[in-house]
């Protein structure tokens, strides 16, 4: 038998071996995982549609994200039509100070960046656009998208013309097709975008454009950033439901037929008092419609126009015009919902086709319901005594005149009058009802 001592001496040999090699096996891991995180990858968020607050929420929520998780890019996928110019600000403020390197990318194919989208487009560290895509017609239109007129189109053109100079000269970008874009709503595809140096890279995918992008220096608040993006790993952030909502509710033509139905649901409450979900339903859409008031630019003008519109409509169910009221309900509510948008500040107007459409069906539906309520009210009582006027009974007991005798209608008999002679068997139509007794005529 082998010495205690030596035991204790073999066995603390292999407890030390065991925890050395435990530390070198936990070291590679480390190693191997540091070097895992060590792999460049960029965030990616999706633009598809109009520019509002909801979506400025998601880029500044993003590019938190971004500098937080230590993201070697933010890459801005864009398909938008224009939107809010004050949105496109706040925007472009945020890219031109992002705490990291920028890439907007205008895809897929048919895509475009348009009004406001060529503000975010250019004010990216990297502009690039998908084949089959367009940038450019960021000139400001009126209400009724024409040009504005006088002195205050002349200053809204200068100063977003002075905006978009701004922006190509701080990313060093053609300033001249900038302002062309605003004043003459320029407007061009990839390939000539990319010869007049309004954007940087011409890619079919995401990861040709990462790969273009590698090797580039940027600026990012003042300091020189070389990309490394050839092999990053592309990680999607999302909307949040809040901003989901909110991005829906932006939506000209969703705000509009919610405000319709608002209308419809409210009226028909009205109209036919107790039927409750309507009456529930309407009010829901208002209030959805008046909460996007709070993100659209809308023109009071035009809103009270669309309510006097209603009223005037309504109005023509219950009041004899020959139709004047119905025809300038259907007016005011047609040029109510021309002028909704103040297109002054977002090039985002009102389907005309919705707008035809929904004029039409509204006028129809309470011009419609106002006609069923009001034959409903010229209608002769069905029930009470004076259901009881215009029927036809049968004389039960001789009727003369000065004499009294009974009638037999409903179902009851009757103390019956007349001012001419009725025999036993005779039919009598009920022309009065006073109290229990009724005043009758021969039938015809």
């Amino acid at each position: 038998m082998r010495p205690e001592k030596a035991r204790r001496q073999d066995s603390n040999f292999r407890a030390t071996l065991f925890a050395a090699c435990a530390a070198i096996l936990a070291f590679a891991l480390g190693r191997a995982s540091a070097q895992a995180n060590a792999r460049p990858w960029v965030e990616l968020i999706e633009i598809d549609g109009s520019i509002n607050p909801a979506v400025t929420n998601y880029v500044e929520d993003a590019l938190s994200a971004a500098e937080s998780g230590g993201a070697s890019a933010l890459v801005i996928r864009l398909d938008t039509p224009g939107g809010l110019l004050t949105s496109a600000e706040r925007i472009v403020k945020l890219l031109l100070s992002a705490p990291v390197p920028t890439i907007v990318y205008v895809a897929p194919s048919g895509a475009s960046a348009a009004s406001a989208g060529t503000f975010i487009t250019e004010a990216a560290n990297v502009a690039a656009m998908a084949p089959g895509t367009t940038i450019g017609a960021a000139h400001p239109v009126s209400e009724t998208g024409g040009t504005i007129k006088g002195a205050m189109g002349e200053k809204l053109v200068n100063y977003t013309a002075s905006f978009a100079r701004s922006i190509a000269r701080e990313r060093g970008r053609n300033e001249q097709w900038m302002e062309e874009a605003v004043r003459h709503s320029a407007a061009i595809g990839e390939h000539e975008a990319l010869e007049k140096h309004v954007i940087d890279i011409v890619a079919p995918d995401l990861r040709s454009v990462l790969v273009q992008a590698s090797g580039r220096t940027v600026e990012v608040r003042s300091r020189s950033v070389k990309l490394d993006l050839a092999d990053a790993t592309v990680r999607v952030y999302e909307m949040t439901l809040g901003q989901r909502i909110l991005n829906l509710l932006s939506d000209p033509n969703i705000v509009y037929l919610l405000l319709m139905a608002g209308l419809i649901g409210l009226y028909f409450e009205f109209a036919h008092p107790g039927a409750i979900f309507p009456g529930v339903a309407g009010a829901i859409c208002l209030l959805l419609a008046l909460a996007s008031f709070q993100v659209l630019p809308v023109n009071v003008s035009g809103l009270l126009l669309i309510l006097l519109g209603v009223a005037m409509l309504i109005a023509e169910a219950f009041v004899t015009s020959y139709g004047i009221l119905g025809l300038g309900g259907v007016v005011a509510l047609v040029f109510g919902s021309l002028l909704l948008i103040d297109t002054s500040k977002t090039n985002l107007v009102v389907n005309r086709q919705i707008i035809y459409g929904a004029a039409a069906a509204l006028s129809s539906i309470i011009l419609s319901l106002g006609y069923l309520l009001a034959r409903e009210r010229r209608k002769v009582a069905r029930t009470g005594l004076e259901a009881l006027v215009g029927e036809v009974g049968v004389v039960r007991d001789p009727i003369r005149p000065g004499a009294a005798g009974t009638l037999f209608v409903h179902g009851e008999l009757w103390r019956a009058t007349s001012d001419e002679a009725l025999g036993a068997g005779a039919q009598a139509t009920v022309v009065s009802v006073h109290g229990l007794e009724v005043r009758v005529r021969r039938a015809a």
